[in-house]
């Protein structure tokens, strides 16, 4: 269903690199706000570690971001020393595409992670990448994705009682 991601998790840190591995994922493309950084711009505890394990086992990765804030994402992808792309227009295909080319690898060997059923999930199903959804890591949001959040969250619910 392209409202579903393929996996579900509380935090990005909790993603275990076999869990890519397993799925044959060789690159990865990254959401920031509320999935790598908070509403006050803090990053995930332990974020650097687990990429950094994340990029030992050779996988690679990208942010592509609906958000032009320029300022907010440089500070996670200087901290990861990745590539980004800002007004990733998710759900639309545009910046996953232009990720997809930037990274070199086929659609079906990449993860989208993120903390939107409506921009992450859906682009990535479109897109037909692996997509993972986190839980958000703060309720501060943007005005946009406050309103989307409760019909995220039954998504969410029915999504879980079908994994039973």
């Amino acid at each position: 269903m392209l409202i579903y991601p393929k996996k579900y998790y509380d935090r990005i840190v909790d993603i275990d690199v076999n869990e890519f591995l397993e799925n044959n994922i060789k690159a990865i493309i990254l959401d920031v706000d509320n999935t790598l950084l908070d509403f006050d711009l803090n990053i995930v505890e332990g974020l650097k570690e687990w990429y950094q394990k994340v990029h030992e086992s050779g996988i690679t990765a990208i942010i592509v971001s609906n958000s032009g804030k320029i300022t907010k994402i440089e500070k996670v992808a200087s901290l990861l020393q990745i590539e980004y792309i800002r007004y990733g227009m998710k759900p639309l295909k545009k910046g996953l595409k232009a990720a997809q080319k930037k990274l070199g690898v086929k659609s079906e060997n990449i993860a989208v992670i993120g903390d939107q059923i409506f921009t992450d999930v859906i682009g990535a199903n479109r897109c037909k990448m692996f997509s993972i959804l986190v839980k958000p890591l703060d309720e501060k949001d943007i005005w946009m994705t406050k309103i989307k959040r409760p019909l995220e969250n039954f998504v969410i619910k029915r999504y879980l009682k079908s994994r039973g």
